[in-house]
């Protein structure tokens, strides 16, 4: 049940001990709600253990901050809450200031995720997770969901995602997810995020960068509701890199929906380079997808493939794609794209690849680079 809360809030930084306490319900004090629920309180609780961190996840409430010390924590069950925070009183798990914080899998179990955020309200930045068995972090159904400058690597499935009904209003901003791939289906899942099995309005995914997964870079399989994707790049994604002689992974860039649902996804300001498959694809989904000012670059298939829906495609840009620049139906509406009459291709500024892999700038933004810009206010990825 979701908390509420009254117009006063009281803020405490506790120890890691007494702010475990607390929240646990010590002493008869319980933060989120008192004595009717007419004051909430917020409580930062600062972790420099695995079992500092798991008890902390465990009693988070609306209002509580968890930040992590530096170094490698090692949970030995899924890191899963259930709890809600609210507009006003937001549940917070970040690192402590600008430290590097990475939460590593390798002690769980076959099988298990390594973090399950099942509430509303939930902030999650400058973290990375990496080395689980399965998924790496997972959200199911929450609202008003930040997930910032996080890095989500090498994990037995897809590294970020996003799923359930009731999945509203999320942002997942300046994601890197990379290395992701599931043995156990030779990776035909692992995706560097998934957007899967739900609906809910208002999601959107900026700034990621989405490379080198066994799958997809993004994936939007049985997602009913529209979701936006801009300012992102997803390359490298469906190459056999773990020597799997049974492989099966895809490798679209952007795979942007499939299992029968008709929804209309928001494309824009996006590249795809270097994936097996397409840059850019319906994946059967026939409702009308926007896409503005995308790049698709030497991918092994089409640039954009949108064969059978509704999709509408303006001011993208598509070469050296060895399937075609595009494969279009006959309802595609295609305009002012670079394999349109009449419509020139600008010269790339650079067509090396390194400055796309270099450190993110301090803020957590897209690296700069002269990779695939071309300069035009016109057509064309602004790769930034």
């Amino acid at each position: 049940m979701r908390q509420s809360t009254g117009r006063h809030r009281r803020t405490r930084t506790l120890s890691v001990a007494a702010a475990v306490a607390v929240a646990a319900g010590a002493g008869g004090v319980y933060l989120g709600l008192s004595n009717g629920g007419a004051e909430a309180a917020s409580s930062t609780v600062t972790v420099s253990t695995t079992a500092q961190l798991e008890a902390a996840v465990k009693s988070a409430v609306a209002g509580t901050t968890i930040q992590l010390r530096a170094g490698t924590y090692y949970p030995t069950a899924t890191l899963k809450s259930t709890a809600n925070g609210t507009s006003s009183a937001r549940i917070t798990l970040q690192a402590y200031g600008s430290e590097k914080v990475k939460i590593d899998g390798s002690e769980l179990a076959d099988g298990s995720w390594l973090a399950g955020i099942y509430g509303d309200y939930w902030t999650v930045q400058n973290l990375t997770f990496q080395n689980s068995p399965a998924q790496g972090f997972v959200v199911t159904s929450s609202v008003g969901g930040v997930f910032k400058n996080l890095v989500t690597a090498n994990n037995g499935d897809s590294g970020f995602t996003l799923r359930g009904d009731g999945t509203t209003n999320n942002l997942v901003q300046n994601l890197d997810s990379h290395g992701n791939y599931d043995p156990a289906g030779h990776g035909q899942n692992a995706d560097g995020i998934a957007v899967k099995f739900g609906s809910g309005t208002g999601n959107k995914i900026t700034g990621a960068r989405l490379y080198n997964n066994s799958d997809d870079g993004l994936d939007l399989w049985q997602f009913s509701s529209p979701v936006t994707i801009e300012h992102s790049w997803a390359f490298g994604n469906g190459k056999n890199r773990w020597n799997d002689s049974a492989f099966e992974g895809n490798g679209n860039g952007y795979k942007l929906g499939g299992g029968g649902v008709t929804v209309a996804h928001v494309v824009n300001n996006n590249a795809a380079w270097d994936n097996t498959l397409n840059g850019f694809t319906e994946n059967s989904n026939p409702g009308a997808i926007v896409l503005n000012r995308n790049t698709a670059y030497g991918n092994t298939e089409a640039g954009f493939y949108f064969a059978t829906g509704k999709a509408r495609l303006a001011r993208n840009l598509a070469v050296g794609n060895k399937g075609g620049l595009s494969k279009l139906g006959g309802s595609t509406v295609s305009a002012a794209n670079n394999w349109d009459s009449g419509v020139s291709t600008p010269s790339f500024r650079s067509t090396d690849a390194t400055t796309a892999y270099s450190a993110r700038k301090s803020d957590g933004s897209l690296p700069a680079t002269t990779f695939l810009t071309t300069g035009s206010t016109t057509i064309g990825s602004t790769m930034n």
